[in-house]
């Protein structure tokens, strides 16, 4: 199984994040009205939306997505970075997906990932003492793994991702229940420096699209109450 495009995005523009200075002013508040991902004609439309999962959007502090019948409370003063965290895996997926990924891997833009959601606690070139703390929502096509029809199984490809970037497993993974709804549930860790990043992702499917909420924080804590912000509603 390929290394999974959503998670490789995810990981490592996560850590980017907190290694690496990007310019302030690409970012939003997350306070911001209307949808999170650009509506400039220059960034392609989410190719989800033909499948009936649309890319949701964030309105007064909440990201909401009624295809997932999904909502996430996103702190005060947090900043949004989902079309940038887009925009640099489409131009990775043009170069390395059209030379060495195999035939029917997904491009970005192309029926392939797209993140739904990126949103972190300070914008990347705001230097802190403490974990840039991000919740990052993505979603793949089922359809680019062959036999997939558990969320379970979508953490293999997180866990051998996780690891290549230097996080260890706190524990097996396991399932939880949020509402209506049942996730499978990966917990990780990594030691960055003097801190420790901490790090869970809950995975389902729906709409034919394995769906990630990744979580990074700088103690459990902190990492629980991101997690408690995440709702759904029943059918």
């Amino acid at each position: 199984m390929r290394f999974a495009f959503v998670f490789r995005c995810c990981f490592l523009l996560v850590l980017l994040s907190v290694v690496l200075p990007c310019p302030a002013q690409n970012s939003k508040p997350a306070d911001s009205s209307g949808s999170s991902s650009s509506r400039s004609k220059k960034t392609p439309k989410a190719p989800a939306k033909a499948s009936g999962l649309d890319e949701g959007g964030v309105v007064g502090g909440f990201y909401r997505n009624k295809s997932l019948e999904l909502s996430l409370k996103i702190p005060p003063g947090w900043v949004l970075r989902t079309e940038e965290m887009n925009a640099r895996d489409e131009a990775v997926g043009e170069t390395d997906n059209s030379r060495s990924a195999p035939q029917g891997t997904p491009k970005a833009g192309e029926g392939g990932g797209r993140v739904l959601l990126a949103a972190f606690s300070r914008p990347p070139a705001a230097k802190g003492e403490d974990v840039n703390a991000s919740i990052v929502i993505a979603a793949e096509p089922i359809s680019a793994y062959p036999g997939l029809t558990e969320a379970a199984q979508y953490l293999g490809p997180l866990t051998e991702v996780a690891v290549a970037q230097g996080f260890s497993e706190v524990e097996d993974p396991y399932e939880i229940a949020i509402g209506p709804k049942t996730l499978a549930r990966a917990d990780f860790h990594k030691d960055v420096g003097s801190r420790v990043m901490r790090q869970s992702s809950l995975i389902f499917l729906a709409k034919g699209y394995a769906i990630s909420i990744t979580v990074i924080g700088g103690t459990d804590d902190e990492v629980e109450e991101l997690l408690d912000g995440v709702e759904f509603s029943a059918k």
